[in-house]
């Protein structure tokens, strides 16, 4: 009997390494084809300007829903309130944050102090319309570097910010920083090696957790390894943007198109124990277009099995 056990157990394993160098194709089809997913951690919205369909806010947002996404993100400020909220409760998509659409031409950098006032005045509006609609961020653009030197823009719009911080605090909304290409914080003719950090010293110095990072996973693969940005601003992302971006052609791309390392994104996104929204900020379109963004978010994010 022992003796049978022990050629048993021999044959077995023998076997087994033969199988395995027989049949590798064997061995690759069981292995997990996305080993590191994000299933059950990313909520998936878009903007509502993406949503190509006539008809009432109503119909826009169940084409969304109906396409796969859950959450739908609003201009501001501006936002009717009262549509707004019908459409929500009509079709179940909830609003989860707005953009305020002004942050571009008027700028909280501006060297105006009328402009910066004005800018104060619009993102305090979209505080309080997003709560209004049941969000819980107003994604910002701080400025632009056009504005001033380095130290101007940051001075200025830090100052300006920060007045509408216990607001924030009251409403419950965070206002999310959005990293853009607006010629601050990094060096808009560099390469591909910068670091992150001039983002979290300007988190930082607002020093509140009503203010973070919605983070654009797309906007600085350009300009920094992406994977290593999400790890150095940890706690301080609380969104995320979505977009592709090719190095080689220099410029952006479908979700999951272009050279951008998802995989490494991924990983990221598990090291700093995210779990939150994310938008797709692409070219959008009807409801087929709609039900290719939010596929191609599921494959990069690897939210199905």
């Amino acid at each position: 009997m022992l003796k049978s056990g022990v050629f048993t157990r021999r044959r077995f394993f023998q076997h087994s390494a033969l199988l395995a160098a027989s049949t590798p194709l064997l061995a690759s089809a069981a292995e997990n084809p996305c080993p590191v997913s994000l299933q059950g951690r990313i909520y998936k919205t878009l903007k509502v300007g993406m949503i190509g369909v006539k008809g009432s806010l109503e119909d826009k947002f169940r084409a969304a829903k109906t396409a796969g996404f859950t959450g739908v993100e609003m201009d501001c400020p501006g936002l009717d309130v009262k549509k707004t909220r019908a459409a929500s409760a009509a079709t179940g998509m909830q609003v989860d944050g707005t953009v305020i659409s002004s942050h571009w031409s008027i700028r909280h950098s501006d060297p105006d102090p009328a402009k910066r006032a004005t800018a104060l005045e619009h993102l305090k509006s979209s505080l309080r319309e997003t709560r209004a609609v049941g969000g819980h961020t107003t994604l910002l653009v701080v400025g632009h570097g056009k504005d001033g030197s380095a130290a101007e823009v940051w001075q200025r719009s830090i100052a300006n910010i920060s007045q509408a911080v216990p607001l924030a605090a009251e409403l419950g909304v965070v206002i999310a920083i959005e990293n853009v290409w607006n010629h601050f914080l990094y060096d808009h003719d560099g390469d591909a090696s910068q670091s992150v950090n001039p983002f979290i010293r300007y988190l930082d110095e607002i020093h509140s957790p009503w203010v973070g990072m919605q983070f654009d996973i797309g906007n600085h693969w350009k300009y920094g390894a992406t994977g290593e940005w999400i790890r150095k601003l940890g706690r301080r992302i609380v969104k995320l943007d979505a977009k592709g971006f090719s190095r080689n052609d220099d410029t952006f791309t479908k979700i999951g198109e272009g050279d951008l390392d998802w995989l490494d994104v991924r990983k990221a996104l598990r090291e700093i124990n995210f779990f939150g929204w994310c938008a797709a900020e692409v070219e959008g379109g009807g409801p087929e277009r709609l039900r290719e963004i939010s596929t191609n978010m599921d494959r990069v994010f690897c939210l199905q099995t």
